[in-house]
């Protein structure tokens, strides 16, 4: 796999980082599990069920020492985050991110989270929008 940095952008590989102070180009040569900088989320941004849930994949991609604990913290944020939603997409994805972890394919339950993200927003902006009627 061939990768491309950018100056001051981090990697995160096998549990380390790494920052580069230049553009460099450089190619994996052998399995390794990494994070672009792109893809990480700080913990300020963790807002949302959904985000919780994704921040605690990386959690288990970025220190793959704290696995069983942040494996643990998955499996009650999942039931959490499924108990939170009825959308039948959110659902979907869910599952397929369980299935994702349950096979070792970390960066692929994250993949699945992330493309449920905008739906959640839009479900939560939704929620927020909807006013109780007065009672008459």
């Amino acid at each position: 796999m061939h990768i491309s940095l950018r100056a001051g952008e981090r990697f995160y590989i096998n549990g380390a980082v790494l920052r580069v102070d230049r553009k460099v180009s450089f190619e994996l040569l052998n399995d390794a599990t990494f994070l672009l900088d792109a893809h990480v989320m700080r913990v300020e941004e963790v807002t949302t069920p959904l985000r919780q849930l994704y921040f605690i994949v990386q959690i288990m991609l970025m220190n793959p020492a704290d696995t069983p604990a942040a494996q643990e913290m998955f499996e009650q944020a999942l039931r959490t985050t499924r108990a939170h939603f009825e959308d039948a997409e959110i659902r979907a994805g869910l599952a397929s991110a369980e299935r994702f972890i349950a096979e070792n394919r970390k960066f692929d339950a994250l993949k699945a989270i992330r493309k449920l993200l905008p739906i959640e927003a839009t479900s939560l902006d939704q929620s927020k929008s909807v006013k109780p009627e007065r009672a008459a």
